[in-house]
């Protein structure tokens, strides 16, 4: 039987879209530990859910032998699929096409699929991997970033967006990412920054590796631009996978609920000698997180950076919630320039996309100092402040133990809107700590005392008692109830359950100015 030629020729040029920039490009890229894009896309998405658009796209630029060097798709592999049967629309950067570089149609291939995402109301997942904007194609190139932003910033609050940085991105290629809602990289094989090494020892003289200038974990832990980092590409574009259980499909949806075995009435013991007897001894707040959370599973955001305040996704009695804690083990979890800016984000994040906000506090306030009053203590703190007072989401609290002045107010407390306000026995709530305190309102009486060490451990004694016991707060209806620590999982699953339909709303306006 002869087959039709036209669909013999149909295959052939399908055949060459997925071959990249050819059988030499494509061997290197591998050689690198690096996937091709089709493949990168194979394991993003359900098996045999992608649809590809624009396979047979080629560039339009004549000048500097760049008739010889077209390929179907370009330098970008675009369309839709599934996630767990979810739809989401995702592009692949292809690096073995003229190193991934973007232009015209390139950028005309991402905006359709951003534009469409936006009609139907579904994710758009970026696999970037290219060198910048194609030199050839001069201000074409730029412009076509520009578009891409401008389409970033429009779907921003709409539907979730989330970047992968598969390979090296410089210059216009970060800006894209760093628009987005979170940006997961691979280590040793992804890099991000403005200019490269060579431009910077030109420059400022400075001798610098690309890991050490635009690595995953550099951008993990020093800048906050990483949210997620993995081992490899696949761990990357499972971490991907993984993140979107938790997420809508739009702002107009809610959270996927997942049916779990863990009783919404299970009470854990271990929650009650948690917290030491020494109120200056650390403990694990993510210990806490794991204990109340659904099968103890709690999905970190920004694990490496501004560790003493911890946020991430878990569920609760199968809904998906956002969790931000103070983590008592790192720098007492204290309030700081870069933890307000971590948790302000997350905060906003979750308010856009209908995910109830829970919040564990243990926290002495804010961090004093020069380096964070020079650095913008005030403007950062009241992003934190901002994003609590504006998000009308469900928002539920629990102080587990210290909670003193302005960062009282800040860390979702009743006067900022919060729905349900728990505290343990443990929590200690007033305008600074016991010890300095009594420095303050009782100087003349440790003065003028026989045994001042005695006198003061009284006085602190006293305070606590008085005036930084929760029930003080509780007796204002600051705080709506002080519960066993083992009954906390019980008391948020219900009160996920009742303040679920809550209406909140803000001014009409066309939006706020948060202090960046």
């Amino acid at each position: 039987m002869t087959s039709n030629p036209k669909i013999e020729a149909l295959r052939i040029k399908r055949a060459q879209s997925h071959a990249g920039g050819g059988a030499e490009r494509v061997a290197k890229q591998r050689e690198n530990g690096r996937h091709t894009a089709h493949e990168r896309l194979d394991i993003l998405l359900d098996p045999g859910s992608f649809r590809e658009l624009d396979a047979f796209v080629t560039h339009r630029a004549h000048d500097f032998g760049m008739d010889k060097k077209k390929h179907y798709g370009d330098s970008v592999v675009t369309g839709w699929g599934t996630i767990n049967g979810r739809l989401v629309y995702t592009f692949s950067q292809d690096f073995t096409v003229i190193g991934g570089s973007l232009s015209e149609v390139h950028a005309q291939k991402i905006i359709k699929i951003m534009e469409m995402a936006l009609k139907v109301g579904a994710p758009v997942i970026g696999l970037n991997d290219s060198g910048g904007a194609r030199i050839q194609e001069g201000v074409v190139s730029l412009g076509g970033y520009a578009d891409i932003f401008l389409r970033n910033t429009l779907s921003s609050g709409v539907v979730p967006q989330i970047s992968l940085i598969m390979g090296p991105c410089a210059g216009g290629a970060v800006y894209s990412p760093a628009l987005t809602d979170f940006i997961i990289m691979v280590k040793d094989t992804s890099y991000m920054y403005i200019t490269g090494p060579d431009v910077v020892k030109t420059v400022t003289h400075e001798d610098v590796t690309h890991e050490e200038l635009g690595g995953a974990m550099i951008h993990a832990t020093r800048s906050g631009v990483c949210h997620l980092v993995a081992d490899n590409e696949t761990q990357a574009l499972m971490l991907a996978r993984e993140l979107m259980s938790f997420l809508p499909q739009n702002n107009m949806e809610d959270p996927p609920f997942v049916p779990t075995n863990d009783d919404p009435l299970r009470a854990d013991v271990e929650l009650d000698s948690i917290i030491p007897d020494n109120p200056n001894k650390p403990y694990d707040m993510k210990e806490v997180v794991r204990r109340v959370v659904d099968d103890g599973h709690f999905f970190e955001i920004h694990e490496f950076f501004a560790q003493n305040i911890v946020v991430g996704f878990a569920r609760l009695g199968g809904h998906s919630v956002g969790i931000i804690a103070n983590q008592p083990q790192v720098l007492a979890g204290v309030l700081d320039i870069d933890a307000s800016e971590k948790a302000a984000r997350f905060i906003r994040f979750c308010d856009a996309f209908n995910l109830p906000i829970i919040t564990f506090v243990d926290v002495p306030g804010y961090m004093p100092g020069t380096a964070q009053e020079y650095g913008g203590i005030i403007r950062a703190g009241a992003k934190l402040l901002y994003a609590y007072c504006e998000a009308t989401v469900p928002k539920l609290t629990v102080t587990t133990r210290k909670s003193y002045g302005g960062a009282y107010c800040v860390m979702s407390s009743k006067h900022l809107r919060g729905d349900l306000n728990l505290a343990w026995p443990t929590a200690e709530i007033a305008v600074m700590g016991p010890d300095g305190a009594v420095n303050i309102v009782f100087r003349q009486e440790l003065k003028d005392a026989d045994d001042a060490v005695a006198k003061k451990a009284e006085m602190v004694q006293e305070y606590r008692e008085k005036f930084a016991s929760p029930y003080v707060a509780a007796e204002r209806g600051f705080i709506d109830d002080i519960i066993e620590p083992g009954e906390t999982r019980a008391r948020l699953i219900n009160g996920l359950e009742v303040f679920q339909n809550k209406r909140d709303s803000n001014p009409a306006r066309k939006h706020g100015n948060i202090p960046l």
